[in-house]
């Protein structure tokens, strides 16, 4: 690259937009919309195959869907977040059902973990967010043991979420320089980040599916509690909000499939396993 394109390339503030990030996810109250995914944990602790007694770190856990998932499968796990009020979330969930989980705050960049401290490192629609992507993937790998093994599922930027993150983006433009969150979704992606310390990685396509009393029901809950539509629906006023309202609905009803007034909408992920070296 030459001096006049360096000077020119944008450079993204990893830091601030750290900052931006984490009171996103803060606003409205994600435990409404992530308690829904709770299936996804379920299907990543089966891909990953774990083994009772197993050391379990999940990252940007949200409030628990894989911590309690691997959790009822007898691993002794450790679930970590950003936001503090997810972790509590998590933290009620596994009281009420009497699973033993270590809660702890981190940054999914910066993992206050010892090298090789886990035999499982997992995150489900959550890592994906991190601003940089190299740094995130190296501290999974970091904290995963040799012949260990890295779970994760990503929403892919074809799928339903893929879309709604391009609508916003429509409306209020990323930062330059910071790459899509979307990009985990694509073999291509996971394969640059993580093949080089890989034995192994098994990448398959999986659908969750929304399942609302109606479109409109879906928007009011994602723009209650889910913080980036939340902030979106914050940031725009008059007719851009109204146009951006427009978008989105457009988009739920291309994807729904109910043929009735709920909502029954298929979100593409990829469901990625990676065998430690």
């Amino acid at each position: 690259m030459s001096a006049v394109d360096s000077a020119i390339a944008p450079v993204a503030d990893f830091a601030a937009l750290k900052v931006r990030q984490q009171a996103a996810w803060s606003t409205g109250n994600y435990a409404v919309v992530g308690t829904t995914l709770q299936i996804v944990g379920e299907n990543l602790c089966e891909a990953l195959d774990v083994r009772a007694g197993s050391r379990v770190l999940d990252v940007a856990a949200g409030n628990g869907n894989a911590t309690l998932a691997a959790a009822r499968r007898w691993c002794e796990v450790t679930s970590t977040d950003y936001v503090a009020s997810l972790l509590d979330a998590g933290r009620v969930r596994a009281q009420a059902e009497g699973l033993a989980v270590q809660f702890q705050e981190a940054d999914a960049e910066a993992l206050p973990f010892a090298d090789a401290s886990f035999d499982i490192v997992m995150s489900t629609f959550g890592v994906m967010f991190t601003p940089d992507h190299n740094k995130a993937a190296a501290e999974l790998l970091r904290v995963c043991k040799p012949g260990g093994r890295i779970g994760l599922a990503n929403w892919t930027p074809e799928s339903f979420i893929g879309q709604l993150f391009k609508t916003i983006g429509k409306y209020i433009p990323p930062p330059a320089g910071v790459k899509s969150p979307a990009m985990w979704g694509t073999q291509a992606h996971i394969e640059a980040l993580f093949g080089s310390s890989a034995r192994k990685i098994v990448a398959s396509s999986r659908d969750f599916t929304f399942r609302y009393r109606s479109p409109a029901h879906f928007v009011e809950v994602f723009r209650t509690f889910y913080g980036p539509v939340n902030k979106a629906f914050a940031a725009l006023e008059g007719e851009t909000r109204a146009a951006f309202l427009h978008d989105l609905m457009n988009l739920i009803e291309s994807r729904n499939r109910s043929g009735d007034a709920t909502l029954v909408l298929p979100s593409e992920y990829l469901e990625v396993v990676v065998e430690r070296q």
